[in-house]
């Protein structure tokens, strides 16, 4: 595959298992779909903080940090919850991408 080494995703699936234990540990279990909305949720603050750099006003980089962590951690409980491997879908789409940017490469197209 092109520059992007897909072996470095296997130290996702021990991330994704502390997420999961940490979660199980201190905090009540909760439905999948609690955690999806959570998901959209944090990323539509995300989403807020780019809106207001769009528009020219000052985001402190803290804030951006701290939206984009609450993502990654709304997304392992998510995955955790619906039992996605996360490492395993992420190398399968990476493959899918890859290919069809290959095919567009060959073609002198941009993907």
């Amino acid at each position: 595959m092109g520059p992007f080494s897909l072996n470095i995703l296997d130290s996702l699936n021990q991330i994704q298992s502390e997420f999961d234990a940490y979660q199980k540990r201190y905090f009540p279990e909760r439905k999948p779909e609690f955690f999806c909305l959570e998901l959209n949720g944090e990323a539509g603050e995300l989403a807020n903080a780019e809106k207001k750099l769009w528009k020219g006003k000052k985001v402190e980089q803290f804030l951006l940090e701290d939206e984009a962590a609450d993502v990654f951690i709304a997304l392992m409980n998510y995955s955790n919850s619906r039992q996605i491997n996360l490492s395993g879908a992420v190398k399968e789409k990476l493959l899918k991408i890859e290919e069809k940017r290959s095919e567009l490469a060959a073609i002198r197209k941009e993907y």
